[in-house]
């Protein structure tokens, strides 16, 4: 799935989830290498493309676009999907 026109401007670098990833995770997350669950690319958190807004955050697989994280923000916290990684380490 390729992003829709105009999404690019909207895209940043992955780093850019850096804090968020934190607050989910107890260590630095932007350097960890990833499996894309859809075409098998190996990327770091960091090098993934990152979409944002105020309710979260969707980390794509740079080749494929696939979605690989998502990081949602409720009032009670956060919730984090993880269903397109095969192994995050």
């Amino acid at each position: 799935m390729r992003a829709a026109p105009g999404e690019d401007r909207l895209r940043m670098d992955g780093n850019a989830a850096a804090g968020m990833l934190r607050e989910v995770f107890a260590v630095e997350m932007t350097t960890a290498s990833c499996t894309c669950a859809t075409c098998s690319r190996v990327s770091a958190l960091g090098a993934l493309h990152l979409y944002g807004g105020s309710m979260g955050c969707v980390l794509r697989c740079p080749s494929c676009e696939a979605m690989v994280l998502s990081v949602t923000s409720v009032p009670g916290g956060r919730f984090i999907e993880l269903r397109g990684v095969v192994r995050v380490g």
